[in-house]
């Protein structure tokens, strides 16, 4: 590969303000980052075709580099794909082939009843041998703590989990189980209700300050906060010892079923929903989309981690939540903190700067901790966690919404490369959510004014796992059956590899949300068949119909 050191490019994204300019770097730079893999390239645009050679100039932290590969062996992610397309199209030369994503299929949120057992087995077991008979490879499945662990602490009941892994391995299935430390309940797709557990819900209704609150002190109820988890204050152990415990339990309990291999991915359940976020737009509080949501961090315990933040740094006048961060449904422009932040990364106030870096940071602390204590308890077995794709406001220069959200993903920084680096240094997975078609849901259709940019934003965080080396799959955030839907997923997840060049990185799974009767009507039954076919790389003539 011949390298070439560039003395300076100014460099315009398309959807941004702005240019990035670079200065020279030098040769040996330039040869380490051309080590990276071809789907970190930088936006459509950045490249260019020069007697059949495909220059590709890579703007990078480090720099920018240039270096020359031969068309017909090119590889690229299926979200670098959409990319290429438009500006290179000999990279989708008939050559390129197809590769092999398995598919895994979410069974319903009440599966397991609150008394711990299965729910209509004959019915279940039924659906389950017609899913089969699709080809997926699996199925995904809640492990509620709030079932488990309900009465008192460190009394644990498996009998219905035990029941329902005997069934999925009878049918030779392949089982994907998350941990689920938050309460089910009022979130989109939420059909049943199952809480926290009662022992739990005794200690908030003492302490309230056990879980995440808003400015006006409003509480989350729906998990516990970050800020209680190096705290003893849940019957004499801390968030992540009760954490810790009850993976064990689970890891001794149902042993067997690690040991021949049913189990084949643990999920790291890190906040609501099971995702590695803040509570900031909880619809029991009067949230609608597109609003900008709300931060978290008014507990007892997390103000006082704020305020000794502050006091380390010599600004204890800085250990408080922002005075001007707006409400639930505010817009970003309306807002004086994300206003001034959107100037230019000079004007983001000092304040705020420390504000967010602390509060992105008490993030990433829980998941470390929380995933630390998993990859002890699961070795062997893939890890990974749920981040969740806060698109909306994406396309504003503070991204408002996911700041609230605790993805300190401004103009001045990404806020998913702290988050990959965790993950990288456990060897865990990242499961993105919300990969379907960008005007898909009816809301953004609604509010183009939310300049919603989903894509892009799966995009970035795709290549930001994959520049450290952290493997993605993705599922989906709400149900669809039809056959447009189908294309976009398999036109967006599929990863496309040259025969010519091995070890091309690709989506390591899929989490189709999720199973229903309607999944099983003739029609669609058909198409999601097709559509798994499809997955796998097989060659279908009629495209999921």
């Amino acid at each position: 590969m011949a390298l070439k050191p560039i003395k300076s490019l100014s460099f315009t994204h398309p959807r941004r303000l702005g240019q990035f300019t670079t200065n020279s770097i030098s040769p040996s730079s330039t040869a380490r980052l051309a080590a990276q893999p071809l789907c970190f390239i930088s936006p459509p645009g950045s490249f260019r075709q020069v007697n059949h050679q495909t220059e590709i100039l890579n703007v990078t932290s480090h720099g920018v580099f240039s270096h020359s590969v031969d068309v017909m062996r090119a590889s690229a992610s299926c979200f670098a794909t959409r990319a290429f397309s438009g500006s290179i199209p000999s990279l989708l030369h008939d050559d390129v082939i197809s590769c092999y994503v398995p598919v895994y299929v979410m069974l319903p949120l009440g599966t397991i009843n609150l008394k711990c057992e299965v729910s209509d087995q004959e019915g279940l077991i039924n659906d389950l041998r017609l899913l089969k008979s699709t080809g997926v490879d699996g199925v995904m499945v809640d492990c509620w703590w709030g079932i488990v662990e309900d009465q008192q602490p460190r009394q644990y009941n498996w009998s219905g989990y035990k029941r329902l892994f005997q069934i999925i391995k009878e049918l030779d299935l392949k089982l994907q189980v998350i941990m689920s430390f938050h309460r089910c309940s009022g979130n989109l797709g939420d059909d049943t209700m199952i809480p926290l557990p009662s022992w739990v819900t005794k200690v908030g209704n003492s302490n309230p300050d056990i879980y995440f609150t808003d400015k006006d002190g409003r509480r989350s109820t729906e998990c516990l906060t970050c800020g209680i988890d190096q705290e003893p204050v849940l019957q004499g152990r801390t968030a992540i010892e009760v954490y810790a415990d009850f993976m064990r339990s689970f890891r001794t309990e149902l042993d067997q079923f690690f040991k021949d291999g049913t189990i084949s991915k643990i999920l790291v359940g890190l906040g609501p929903c099971g995702e590695l976020r803040y509570p900031s737009f909880p619809k029991e509080y009067g949230w609608r989309y597109p609003g900008i949501g709300e931060f978290q961090c008014y507990d007892h315990y997390l103000m006082i981690s704020l305020r000794k933040a502050a006091e380390e740094i010599g600004y204890p006048c800085w250990g408080h939540g922002p005075e001007d961060a707006g409400s639930y449904n505010s817009r970003p422009s309306d807002i004086k903190f994300f206003r001034d932040q959107g100037k230019c990364s000079e004007s983001r106030s000092f304040y705020s700067r420390f504000f967010l870096g602390w509060y992105s940071k008490i993030l990433i602390d829980h998941a470390d901790m929380v995933i630390m204590q998993a990859n002890l308890m699961f070795k062997g077995t893939p890890i990974a966690a749920k981040v969740a794709c806060v698109h909306w406001w994406y396309d504003t220069t503070t991204r408002a919404a996911e700041q609230t959200a605790g993805f300190d993903n401004s103009w001045v920084g990404d806020g998913y490369e702290p988050i990959v680096t965790t993950l990288k240094k456990y060897d865990a997975q990242l499961h993105f959510t919300c990969v379907e078609e960008c005007k898909s849901m009816q809301e953004e259709v609604d509010f183009p004014e939310a300049v919603s940019n989903r894509e892009e934003l799966i995009w970035q965080v795709q290549a930001t796992a994959w520049r450290v080396g952290v493997p993605v799959a993705c599922e989906k955030a709400v149900p669809f059956f039809g056959r447009n839907e189908y294309k976009k997923i398999l036109k967006d997840m599929k990863s496309i590899e040259n025969r010519n060049l091995k070890g091309g990185v690709h989506l390591v799974g899929f989490t189709y949300l999720r199973l229903c009767p309607a999944l099983f009507e003739e029609t669609k039954f058909s198409q999601f068949k097709h559509f798994v076919k499809k997955m796998h790389g097989e060659e279908i003539l009629d495209d999921c119909t």
